[in-house]
């Protein structure tokens, strides 16, 4: 099998990694805000996260000869590793509810904001975890100022959101004191109401974005996007789409250490002789478990949704291809994100790894360029925003800094 084994290696996967992991999001967000239901969209994700596990394992796994310390992905689907594969398969369903969690907390508090708490919980404990785990090969007097600037992150990310929130608020209370008074009511009328369990696609696959109808930022856009979304959020409390968001990064936090654990075998629950598993043989349990757990719970909300999402059928989602194609592309960058993370911290070590947890530095652009948001906010968001951008940029190159090498 091909393993990374130079500092180098492992930071170009690193920074692949950064760019599939902060994108996938976005997609996946661009369906909901297009009507699509997340219980469709996340039974596609599944399928070619798995895939992308798949096509990791039997290839660049099988790559070589397969020696006894080595051994390739075949070989050690009959070794006697079940303990180490325990801990891959314990990461895979934390991941899966994590993930899982995060797409319903994009509907509450914005793409940008989801991602940087999440991904910053994720740095302070998962960074933590994996300095020890990895024997301290991480420089810690580097790698712990790094985790600080996130922790100061996750601040700042919930401060934006409290603002931009307020700032949201002030424009539809005064788009709505402007129609009272016989302004703008037209505007209104004239919006489409798109509240079904599916939405045309054709204005995505042709990259015409509909939001066009109304000037991004404003009380008008606010409402087009509420109308044609899967879920409705007008209204709910801030607070429980930031509970999701800590549930998630809580979640997210632990899948790291665990799969440090299966593939290094720290806590020495193979028996004597027996190889530690190698990434693509840990990430193949790591993402089936990922994926099932994720496939039964999709299965339920079809018919059981939560938070006010709408009632499907497993019919219903056969049938829905508006939006598939977009769908099984984020399940395919997650999952080869992932492998290039894992990839990437077997050689320099999982705690320089949790670099990639830079993602929402990637989803804000799309944020912003995708979903216009804050557009036309306050200066007090912007601010708070930049803030929160440029810490996450010294925390990355912090932490990438702190980088060893596996002996």
């Amino acid at each position: 099998m091909y393993l990374v084994e130079s500092k180098a290696g492992a930071i170009a996967c690193m920074l692949f990694s950064l760019l599939f992991l902060g994108t996938w999001p976005a997609l996946l967000t661009l369906l909901e805000r297009r009507g699509r239901l997340p219980q469709h969209t996340y039974l596609d994700y599944t399928i070619t996260n798995l895939l992308a596990a798949t096509f990791i394992a039997f290839t660049v796994g099988e790559i070589g000869r397969s020696t006894m310390d080595k051994p390739n992905f075949f070989t050690q689907l009959s070794q006697e590793n079940w303990p180490s594969v325990l801990f891959a398969i314990a990461g895979g369903v934390v991941l899966s509810l994590g993930n899982l969690s995060t797409q319903y907390a994009w509907a509450y508090v914005g793409l940008s904001v989801t991602e940087v708490i999440t991904a910053s919980i994720t740095v302070v404990i998962g960074t933590t975890l994996n300095y020890y785990l990895d024997d301290k090969i991480n420089k810690a007097e580097i790698l712990f100022p790094g985790v600080g600037c996130f922790l100061i992150a996750v601040c700042l990310g919930s401060a934006v959101h409290a603002s931009n929130a307020a700032d949201n608020k002030a424009k539809l209370d005064y788009f709505e004191n402007d129609s009272k008074n016989g302004v703008g009511i037209k505007a209104v009328a004239d919006v489409k109401q798109t509240n079904t369990n599916t939405a045309d696609m054709n204005d995505l696959e042709n990259g015409v974005a509909s939001e066009e109808k109304a000037k991004a930022g404003t009380a008008l856009f606010l409402i087009e996007v509420e109308n044609k979304r899967a879920m409705k959020v007008f209204g709910k409390s801030t607070y429980i789409g930031l509970a999701i968001t800590f549930f998630a990064g809580a979640c997210l936090s632990l899948f790291s250490p665990a799969f440090n654990l299966a593939t290094n075998d720290q806590w020495h629950v193979l028996k004597h002789g027996v190889p530690h598993l190698s990434v693509y043989t840990a990430f193949f349990y790591f993402s089936v478990s990922s994926s099932l757990i994720a496939t039964i719970l999709n299965f339920v909300f079809l018919y059981r949704p939560v938070l006010n999402a709408p009632k499907s059928s497993l019919k219903s989602y056969v049938n829905d291809w508006d939006g598939r194609g977009w769908a099984l592309l984020a399940g395919l960058l997650s999952g080869f994100g992932n492998g290039l993370q894992f990839m990437g911290g077997q050689a320099a070590g999982y705690a320089a790894a949790d670099a990639v947890q830079a993602l929402p530095l990637v989803s804000t652009f799309w944020g912003v360029i995708l979903f216009g948001e804050y557009r036309r906010s306050s200066g007090r968001t912007y601010t708070l925003l930049g803030g929160m951008l440029l810490m996450f940029i010294a925390a990355v190159a912090i932490l990438m800094a702190s980088a060893g090498h596996r002996k």
